[in-house]
């Protein structure tokens, strides 16, 4: 079974659109939106495991330019 989490992303002030496009191409990122208020972007993530979340958020994600912090929230039910 797949592990799914919401990613809920700040970003620097004025690179929310490029950052959405930036996510959106990565392996594992199902769907990213921005939003007002805080945080600045939902991303809804499926990879097979945690070990592969740990990954995708940490080498991934934070490290993408214009992405000041991440708050993880792992799905333990549907």
């Amino acid at each position: 079974m797949p592990t799914k989490a919401y990613v809920l992303i700040n970003v620097k002030s004025g690179s929310a659109r490029r950052v959405v496009k930036v996510l959106s191409k990565i392996r594992g990122v199902k769907t990213v939106h921005a939003c007002w208020g805080r945080p600045d972007l939902f991303a809804y993530v499926e990879v097979k495991d945690e070990k592969a979340l740990g990954s995708l958020v940490l080498s991934r994600i934070q490290t993408t330019p214009g992405v000041e912090q991440t708050d993880t929230h792992i799905v333990v039910q549907e």
